[in-house]
């Protein structure tokens, strides 16, 4: 995608500067080193857990290869950024607040030193986006680096998939598609195709890209979120653009149009497909199966039901694998819940709240748009998925979401020098005036 999507004719409010004489520089525009500490922050949160890969990778080294990634993201971050210039931000004041939890409640090591190692990565993760939020503007160059970067992690699957197709596509996994070259779970890259399907397509009704750049991401990313089987995926995806292009319905007729055909084709695709759509969706899945949500419910009644002292209630157990009792959570909010207590869960919602207030008051914009988006599947994701608690893919869709929602940048004003009063002798205006 290096090409393909098109830059605005100033990106993130920058401008080259002025060209009258006396004139200050602009804000330079956002320097291509935070592209690569962006990179490095994906990198760290795709995780260590995950399907057996076609060259067996031991998990300490996957483990070095992220915490590195992390280190070098923030290191990176502060060399560009060596005054410490940051933007106010409600988002990562509130993910800041969320460490007070975290902190107090690993601190009692009931999960462990592996919990205040979480912390402070959590502390670092957290430290590199207000380093990063210096370039948060309103535009779109974060949303760019955010599909390139999945893209790339996409690609690797793809990959994966031509090389060894029994190993991508397991039977452990019912035959959905997994990451065959990197320990990707069939979730996750339902999650990275989805969130780059929905920005690309909302890139195309902006004119911010063209459409055979737009059919590279959308078409590929759309048959590796079929493989997977991904539920929540497909619809938060469906969800979430619904919300972002009614957005737009107001103020663009190509948003318009799409909606009216999108409509039209879900209609023509629920008639006529609906014995294909329903045994795709239920996976092979029984009833009783499908209506506990894969066994999930099991593990929230055993959650919400254990006993918890008035700390652990306030300030949960400490930063853990998002686990309970050796089974996955998987639901951000009783994730919090465990881990950083009811403090915890109310900082959490306040994120989602101020965001979506925000993006709310917004005039009708591209950048409002994508963030709608990217919120919306956060939300929509968190029931059956964790990760809004600790530095996960998510935090990065809502650090993303962030940067669209932030005032754009003062410019310095464009100013003409000063021109001096030429002194006029008096026996000139003697002579005028006779």
């Amino acid at each position: 995608m290096a090409g393909d999507l098109r830059r605005e004719a100033l990106p993130d409010g920058a401008s080259a500067a002025g060209t009258r004489p006396g004139a200050e520089p602009r804000p330079a525009g956002t320097p291509r080193i935070v592209g690569i500490v962006w990179g490095l922050l994906i990198l760290n949160t795709l995780g260590s857990a995950g399907a057996k890969t076609i060259v067996p990778l031991p998990r300490s080294l996957i483990q070095m290869v992220t915490m590195g990634a992390l280190v070098a993201a923030f290191t990176l971050a502060l060399a560009v950024n060596l005054r410490l210039s940051i933007r106010p931000s409600a988002f990562v004041f509130l993910l800041t607040l969320l460490l007070i939890p975290s902190v107090i409640s690993s601190a009692n090591l009931e999960s462990g030193f592996g919990a205040l190692f979480r912390c402070a990565r959590l502390a670092l993760f957290i430290g590199t986006l207000w380093l990063l939020s210096r370039w948060w503007d309103g535009g779109l160059t974060f949303v760019r680096h955010h599909i390139r970067m999945y893209l790339a992690v996409l690609a690797s699957v793809a990959a994966g998939l031509v090389a060894s197709p029994g190993a991508a596509l397991p039977d452990l996994y019912g035959g959905r598609l997994v990451g065959a070259l990197w320990p990707l779970t069939p979730p996750q890259i339902g999650q990275y195709a989805a969130v780059i399907i929905g920005l690309t397509v909302l890139l195309l009704l902006g004119r911010r890209t063209d459409r055979t750049s737009a059919a590279v991401v959308i078409v590929p990313s759309l048959v590796l979120l079929a493989l997977t089987h991904t539920r929540t995926a497909t619809l938060g995806l469906l969800i979430g653009l619904a919300l972002a292009i009614g957005s737009l319905v107001l103020t663009s007729a190509a948003a318009r149009r799409f909606f009216a055909w999108a409509v039209l084709c879900v209609t023509v695709a629920a008639v006529g497909f609906a014995s294909a759509l329903q045994t795709w969706f239920l996976r092979g899945q029984s009833q009783e199966n499908f209506s506990s949500l894969t066994g999930r419910a099991k593990v929230w009644h055993a959650l919400l039901a254990a006993p918890r002292t008035t700390t652990e209630y306030l300030f949960g157990a400490g930063l853990g694998d998002k686990s309970f009792g050796g089974l996955p959570i998987d639901n951000s909010w009783l994730a919090v819940y465990n881990e950083q207590g009811m403090t915890g869960v109310a900082l959490v919602a306040a994120i989602i709240v101020v965001l979506g207030g925000v993006a709310l008051l917004r005039p009708p914009s591209l950048s409002r748009a994508c963030a709608i988006f990217l919120i919306s599947y956060c939300a929509i994701a968190s029931y059956t998925e964790a990760g809004l608690g600790d530095a996960s893919p998510y935090l990065l869709h809502l650090a993303v979401a962030a940067s669209l929602l932030a005032a754009p940048a003062a410019t310095a004003p464009l100013s003409t020098p000063e021109v001096p009063r030429r002194r006029v002798p008096r026996w000139t205006r003697r002579s005028e005036v006779s």
